[in-house]
């Protein structure tokens, strides 16, 4: 049998990959592509750019060919509308008619919401960035595979502006906090099943450090941090946690639980996604 095939949908411009790169990070992309090989060593990952201009993106015919489609976090807002932003919609469009399970992480999970035919609004009470804090599985979400293994309370490592103002018809919420009140549903729009989520359950502490570097000094304008100094300050702990996930001192100063500080836990829902949508789908297709 032929090799399980992803495929990552990058939801950045090409301009903002590279600011990202530049404070010490990397491509949303291609972490992602590197945790789905970690988690399943014989996939062969493939990336697209559906946001830069003359993209060669894959059809209904060549999505149907891969076993699972992961969509990264953007800094793209989806009102603002533009052809970096309808492309990747009808990419998703295309992708919902060919029954290939689909994972969103952030924008991902606000790219599902609009192609399936919600809503998405900037988040009136700002932006949730580093950890979500208390996110609570629903009742729907308690017996739902994607929290499989996972706390019914949790943080989890977070950065976004905006937020699922309304879910489309049919799609079920999962999870929920008292910042956002869609931290995960689930889809069933044309033949497929979507999952996604507001948080990042694929980023390491070390991206994390990159995206306050990027975004310094404007969370010591939006009041997140009294100055550059203790923002300084919180980056260097984002990266000893990175180097020692263990550190007690670290964990109890920030109030994060083992949801995120062991990966396993972490990046459960992914895990979970490839192992309860992504594989039994390739097997009934035929392919294991």
């Amino acid at each position: 049998m032929s090799a399980p095939r992803l495929l990552v949908v990058e939801g950045n411009v090409a301009e903002a990959r590279a600011r990202q790169v530049r404070f010490g990070g990397e491509a949303a992309s291609e972490g992602y592509a590197r945790l789905l090989r970690e988690i399943l060593p014989t996939a062969v990952v493939d990336i697209c750019y559906p946001a830069d201009p003359g993209a060669n993106l894959p059809d209904s015919g060549g999505l149907e060919g891969y076993d699972g489609i992961a969509i990264t976090g953007s800094s793209l807002n989806i009102y603002n509308g533009g052809e970096e932003i309808q492309k990747q919609i009808d990419l998703l469009r295309a992708a919902f008619t060919t029954g290939t399970p689909v994972f969103g992480s952030c924008w991902g999970l606000q790219l599902i919401t609009t192609a399936a035919g919600g809503a998405v609004r900037k988040n009136p009470r700002g932006r949730e960035v580093g950890f979500g804090r208390r996110i609570r599985v629903t009742d729907a979400g308690r017996d739902h595979h994607m929290y499989d293994g996972k706390p019914e309370v949790f943080e989890a490592m977070t950065v976004h502006l905006d937020e699922v103002e309304t879910l489309p018809h049919g799609a079920r919420l999962l999870a929920t906090n008292d910042h956002s009140q869609v931290q995960a549903a689930e889809f069933k729009v044309g033949a497929s099943t979507a999952w996604g989520v507001q948080y990042h359950p694929e980023y390491p502490f070390r991206e994390m450090a990159a995206i306050f570097r990027r975004l310094s000094p404007s969370l010591v304008a939006e009041g997140f941090f009294l100055d550059e100094d203790e923002e300084s300050a919180f980056i260097g702990d984002l990266e000893k946690l990175e180097r020692d996930p263990a550190n007690a001192a670290l964990i109890w100063r920030h109030g994060v639980d083992g949801a995120v500080i062991s990966k396993e836990l972490r990046t459960a829902e992914i895990r979970n996604w490839i192992a309860h949508l992504v594989l039994p789908e390739r097997a009934r297709r035929g392919r294991a």
